[in-house]
């Protein structure tokens, strides 16, 4: 494919981002927008000099990849047939509502030979690179992703909207299965967890200490990793990190060396569609694939069921 034909389902608060990127984004042209509420589907589709897609239908044969932007109980609906016309896509996290429902995009992916990416986007994050390169055997994570209350994706409680983020990271990170699960949430503007804080313990011996609020007076999005003679510091809101090192200075006394890096300029989310354009461009596996999804999925679902079931 020379040029990737690209479609958003889904214009709201972060679908229309993702037409926005794919209009300037080379190798690929918005091929259009479909949305439930057609005038914002017209308004977004000006923007960028697309057309509007009427159906789905319409976004099948016009797309040759698609994003998905619609609320979460709608993931499976929307990705099935897509993934069942032979369409490439990319679905907004949580991949699905069950887990029984990703396991029918993984196979339904699969058999059509599609690409399958979940929008994890914090794995895009310029920090993140910095994290990747620096972490081996992490032995304690301290996570706090903090935001103000917002009427978007009121549909999920605060662990599947945001927390999940920081659930892929550290599995991503660690690998292994927690084995012991501690959590406590509460609802204060929903009736849904709106805040909720989490305590993992990991085959590897990692400890994960997660908070996660949408209900904060301030935006907080800090990820700090501890494990021998290091530390590393990460702001995904900056888009900066800090690795401090611990190294024997010229007389042999202790010194703790400091590395800042910073990419403020860097949009995750161009680098997820990037990413995904090329993995469909090149038939690849994606960075976040529909299992990683899956796995953050069945982590946060134990999370919730920790947090309703008798002490």
């Amino acid at each position: 494919m020379s040029e990737i034909r690209a479609a958003v389902v889904g214009v709201g608060s972060l679908g229309q981002h993702h037409a926005r990127v794919y209009a300037a984004l080379p190798g690929c042209r918005l091929a259009g927008v479909y949305d439930v509420d057609p005038e914002r589907a017209k308004n977004v589709a000006e923007r960028h000099g697309a057309p509007v897609l009427e159906k789905l239908r319409d976004v099948i044969a016009a797309a040759d990849a698609v994003s998905v932007a619609v609320p979460t109980v709608d993931h499976h609906r929307v990705t099935k047939a897509l993934l069942e016309a032979g369409r490439d896509v990319l679905v907004e996290k949580p991949i699905t509502t069950t887990l029984d429902e990703a396991d029918d995009l993984i196979r339904l992916a699969a058999e059509r030979k599609a690409i399958l990416q979940v929008g994890h986007i914090e794995r895009f994050n310029p920090a993140m690179d910095v994290l990747r390169a620096a972490t081996r055997e992490p032995r304690f994570i301290e996570v706090h992703r903090l935001g103000s209350f917002s009427p978007r994706s009121l549909d999920i409680d605060v662990v599947l909207d945001l927390m999940i983020h920081d659930l892929d990271i550290v599995l991503a990170l660690d690998g292994s299965e927690p084995v012991q699960v501690d959590a406590v949430g509460v609802p204060v503007l929903t009736p849904r967890v709106d805040i909720a804080n989490v305590r993992l313990r990991f085959r590897s011996g990692l400890i994960a200490n997660l908070t996660a609020s949408r209900v904060s007076a301030e935006k907080v999005r800090k990820f700090r990793v501890f494990f021998p003679r290091t530390y590393i510091s990460v702001d995904f809101s900056a888009r900066e990190a800090q690795v401090y090192r611990l190294t024997t200075g010229a007389s042999g006394t202790p010194d703790i060396s400091v590395e800042r890096t910073a990419a403020p300029d860097e949009e995750p989310l161009q680098r997820q569609l990037s990413a995904f354009v090329q993995a469909v461009r090149e038939r690849t596996a994606p960075v976040v694939t529909g299992s990683d999804g899956r796995r953050a999925l069945a982590l946060a679902q134990t999370i919730l069921a920790k947090m309703t079931s008798p002490p």
